[in-house]
């Protein structure tokens, strides 16, 4: 979301505060009471963050309150396509490089925001479509993510792919229209290219049980049915003058399919209920035990892409507002919680699109010995991600080590789960300490993208 866009406003009729209850949570109470924003959230075990416009950490106001109050931050538009890409291949990181450098520096967390999306692409980009779109839509994740490798806690790997409406459907983009399976494909680069980074789906008017967050809720049970790699998804809430009364509980059903939640771009319209909007989102949080933390979108009043609407927490002189306190209190008043780590293992990709009735789990049987080895691809023009299953035979294994021979022209990029000998012709992977001793017919899984096509590779098994 940034100022450029139409508003768009996920308005309701239900009553604001009438939040689902009863929901089964791991959450402690305590006394402790925070007086900013980031040291009640983080109390709690959460974050509370804001979006940052480059050119606004040169005033003072800004940045006193952008440090007092928030411990994590989230780039309004320097860390977008048309900003990091502008040209085909050349790339531009000096805006998310500040904004990086300043977050270091205050002791404050990075969203990462967004590596694709449908909007605010490069001219060049957007004069694109087919299987050039593609190759280069997966050449930005994998430069930008391996860039900002180490230095993200969350990236909004794809914003707002579902339509408005009531199909729950794809939206129609050029991105889209590369192939229903973009999205995974996004998913499965940005995890090789920076496995410690929690990778979200990010999109707006899913405040509630509608179309279009089913639609999204759908895709997510898929993805984690089939392995692809999401951890988070961000649900942006530009409100207007109510809240929808399943709010709440639209949150606990994503946070059920055990993924984290989260608020990503939350601002409300002002008038005489917005305080007690923002108090409700922050009480709708605190009570899901998923969610990790909210963002507003903006700092001040003057800063929102909102314009006359208020919609932020503070004036534009740095006050705090009646919704300032609302939230303070929400923070205070909820229970904390364990949160989840912050650094998730590689999720190893599954199957490509659709996803395959067989063989079933057994499969491939034990052999007498050693151990067996199988591969799935996930490819698009000029690259691939493949995930190789090892099979233990009857003996077990103390260890075991995978024989690839690439196709010419292929490359190993990056490997996860697995150590990797050689990047051409035939690469070797052995096990890592965690995954090598294995029980008869025992399943370890591990996972390396590389270039150029992996069509026809047969990978070989020998245990130890």
């Amino acid at each position: 979301m940034n100022h450029k866009r139409v508003l768009r406003l996920a308005v309701t009729v239900a009553a604001t505060g009438a939040l689902a209850a009863g929901m089964t949570m791991t959450l402690t109470s305590t006394a402790s009471a925070g007086t900013t924003l980031k040291a009640s959230a983080a109390e709690k075990g959460r974050y509370f963050g804001a979006a940052v416009a480059g050119q606004k950490l040169s005033d003072s106001t800004y940045v006193t309150i952008l440090n007092r109050e928030f411990n994590s931050v989230v780039a309004e538009n320097d860390m977008k396509w048309d900003a990091t890409e502008p040209q085909q291949g050349r790339f531009n990181y000096t805006g998310g490089d500040r904004l990086v450098a300043h977050a270091q520096a205050n002791g404050q967390s990075v969203r990462g925001h967004a590596l694709l999306w449908y909007q605010q692409q490069p001219g060049w980009a957007r004069d694109m479509s087919g299987s050039a779109l593609r190759s280069a839509m997966m050449n930005h994740v994998t430069q930008v993510a391996t860039h900002f490798r180490g230095k993200i806690h969350s990236w909004d790997v794809v914003n707002e792919a579902f339509a408005d409406g009531n199909s729950g459907a794809r939206r129609d983009s050029n991105l889209q229209r590369t192939g229903n399976d973009w999205i995974e494909a996004a998913f499965y680069a940005a995890r090789a290219a920076d496995p410690g980074a929690k990778l979200c789906y990010n999109d707006y008017n899913t405040d509630g049980i509608n179309a279009k967050s089913t639609g999204i809720y759908n895709m997510v049970r898929d993805f984690k049915s089939r392995g692809v790699p999401i951890d988070c998804v961000g649900f942006q809430s530009h409100l207007g003058t109510s809240l929808s009364s399943d709010y709440q509980a639209n949150l606990q059903r994503f946070a059920d399919l055990d993924v984290d939640v989260q608020i990503t771009e939350l601002d409300v319209m002002s008038g005489g209920n917005q305080a007690n909007i923002f108090a409700g989102v922050t009480r709708a949080c605190m009570n899901v035990s998923r969610c990790t933390g909210i963002t507003t979108w903006g700092v001040r009043d003057c800063d929102s892409w909102r314009g006359s609407d208020n919609a932020l927490l503070f004036e534009c002189s740095g006050n705090k507002k009646a919704a300032y306190t609302s939230v303070l209190n929400a923070l205070n008043a909820g229970p904390a919680i364990t949160p989840s780590p912050t650094t998730p293992g590689p999720t190893t990709p599954g199957p490509t699109t659709p996803p395959p009735t067989t063989p079933p789990p057994t499969t491939p049987p034990p052999g007498p010995e050693g151990c067996t080895a199988s591969v799935s691809l996930n490819s698009w023009t000029g690259g691939f991600v493949a995930s190789v299953k090892v099979t233990a035979g009857s003996a077990g294994t103390n260890g075991w080590n995978v024989s690839v021979t690439l196709p010419g022209g292929a490359s190993v990029t990056n490997t996860w789960s697995a150590t990797a000998s050689g990047s051409t012709g035939t690469v070797r992977f052995a096990n890592v300490n965690y995954n090598g001793r294995l029980a008869a017919g025992q399943v370890a899984e591990f996972g390396f993208q590389g270039t150029g096509s992996g069509a026809g590779m047969t990978p070989t098994c020998t245990a130890s």
